[in-house]
């Protein structure tokens, strides 16, 4: 991708446009990275989507299946990318050639939301390359902006991961990258602000302390010889020896692999570069739905009065109703997301908050509410920064909101063989939602045991909550483990309601009722 020298720098006319929507949105308050604004053509922005809006990556075969998925989706009509941004710091985006002047002012004031989230809410300040671990203090203002030099790091990744491919070869260096990209989910999102104390493991040596046997000092030598002395001191040693490893259960597994598994040194330096990058996409992952629901509250905000004229509101609005249309029994990021801000910044402005407001009963006086408080601007840009997607959820979302947006649960009804309508109460709705957004639907496994049994075995185990592992992805996620950590490796867990351990030694799979 960063082979091809083409003029990708904005035509004058867009420039002038840019600098306009950027002293709107300063207007408006938002503080944001410098932003370098690029147009490319659709083969181009494919290429990019690709690599996950980077211009260079490590090579790997699935940034080629990707971007002939999105390919041929855009020649058939299916799918079209209207813009691309990256958390970087200058920001870089990119604007697809051929759109409409209007949809490319729509695209470069979404794009600022995008940025000034990203420069802003906490989750984002775990991608400052330069900022001390663990952070246990995001809030805090700094001098100057962060380093996230993000572009160059991935290019670096890339470099990196290209000299052991010429080294050992594509096929060994890929089916190895493979391996770690299945497991590239099992790490700790919360890592970076964890004010963990230091593991016990680590701590300074402190001199051995051999216990003696109580004696007067003219009978010690007697009661406490030297042979005796020795015979302690050999069993704390041995004691000291036989302790477990990891000393609490480790959550990120990609660490652990990295710290004891017996790996070759550029397998190492491969599965360090996919553990930095997976961790550059967490912030993204955890703040989806706030994430576009800033960028299109504000763009929504900004075009409607102050960016567009009254020819261009139609174009607008047929391009804005493609991004927030839902379609029956599908999660629209960009909808729940901007709503719910429209929503927070309503409560806020009328007062619709505190023990008064909670303690009111009449139904008819809440409906008609309004202590022009005029506090909801200061109130989201307040949540931009504090908050993530389950706490945004978990603290916003009201029986209210739940009506006007007509949200509801469903299932399939193996009765009727179809998906239908489960609940439309508050509660359900709201832990369903928090379910899917709680680690983002993955499973949460944790390393517990590097010697099972005696034998070298990996243990790990999956903290069950309601939902039994999918099998398929079970066996793979083993045979990667196994892959890495050159012995069986286990993993204990719940199916129909027993505990059991899946185990695989590296050549069959077999599940065991499970005891502690």
């Amino acid at each position: 991708m960063s082979k091809f020298a083409l003029n990708t720098a904005l035509p004058r006319y867009l420039r002038a446009e840019q600098e306009r929507i950027e002293a709107i949105a300063r207007g408006y308050g938002l503080d944001f990275f410098p932003t370098v604004f690029e147009i490319l053509k659709y083969d181009q922005m494919n290429e990019i989507a690709a690599y996950g809006g980077f211009p260079s990556r490590y090579p790997h075969w699935r940034f080629g299946m990707e971007y002939e998925q999105l390919a041929k989706s855009y020649e058939y009509g299916l799918s079209k990318i209207y813009e691309m941004v990256i958390n970087n710091n200058p920001s870089y985006a990119y604007l697809l050639e051929g759109n409409s002047l209007t949809e490319q002012k729509l695209v470069m004031a979404h794009v600022l939301g995008h940025v000034d989230f990203f420069k802003n809410n906490f989750c984002f300040k775990a991608t400052d390359l330069d900022a001390p671990r663990p952070i246990l203090d995001p809030l805090k203002k700094r001098e100057g902006d962060p380093d996230r030099r993000w572009i160059d790091k991935m290019a670096n990744h890339g470099s990196r991961v290209a000299r052991h491919i010429e080294r050992h070869g594509i096929n060994k260096v890929e089916g190895f990258i493979d391996n770690c990209l299945s497991l590239e989910n099992l790490i700790d999102p919360w890592a970076p602000f964890s004010g963990k104390p230091r593991p016990v493991e680590e701590e300074e040596e402190q001199p051995m302390v051999v216990p003696k046997l109580q004696a007067k000092e003219y009978m010690d030598d007697f009661i406490n010889p030297r042979e005796y002395l020795e015979a302690q001191k050999k069993k704390l040693e041995e004691k000291k020896g036989d302790r477990k490893i990891p000393a609490r259960p480790e959550r990120d597994v990609l660490k652990f692999l990295l710290d004891h598994a017996p790996l070759e040194r550029w397998e190492r330096d491969v599965l360090e570069v996919i553990r930095d990058e997976a961790y550059y996409f967490v912030p993204q992952r955890q703040t989806k739905v706030m994430n576009e629901g800033w960028a299109s509250f504000w763009h929504s905000r900004m075009m409607t009065e102050k960016v567009l004229d009254a020819s261009e509101i139609i174009d607008y609005a047929d391009a804005n109703a493609g991004v927030m249309a839902t379609a029956p029994g599908r999660f629209n990021p960009y909808k729940v997301g901007v709503e719910l801000y429209r929503h927070i910044e309503d409560r806020w402005n009328k007062g619709q908050f505190g023990k008064e407001w909670e303690d009111c009963d009449d139904l008819d006086e809440k409906r008609h509410w309004d202590m022009k408080l005029g506090l909801g601007r200061k109130k989201v840009f307040e949540v931009r920064a504090l908050y993530n997607d389950v706490t945004f959820i978990d603290e916003f979302l009201t029986p209210e909101f739940i009506i006007q947006q007509k949200l509801y649960t469903f299932g399939f009804s193996g009765r009727n063989d179809r998906y239908e309508i489960e609940s439309r109460q508050f509660k359900d709705v709201k832990e369903k939602l928090l379910f899917q957004l709680t680690n983002f639907g993955d499973p949460v496994i944790v390393v517990v045991d590097s010697n099972y049994g005696n034998r070298g075995e990996l243990l790990l185990t999956h903290e069950h909550m309601g939902i039994d592992l999918r099998q398929d992805y079970a066996k793979e996620t083993l045979q990667a483990l196994v892959r890495a950590w050159k012995r069986p490796v286990a993993i204990t867990t719940k199916l129909d309601q027993k505990s059991v351990m899946l185990r695989y030694d590296g050549s069959e799979h077999s599940v065991v009722p499970y005891r502690q």
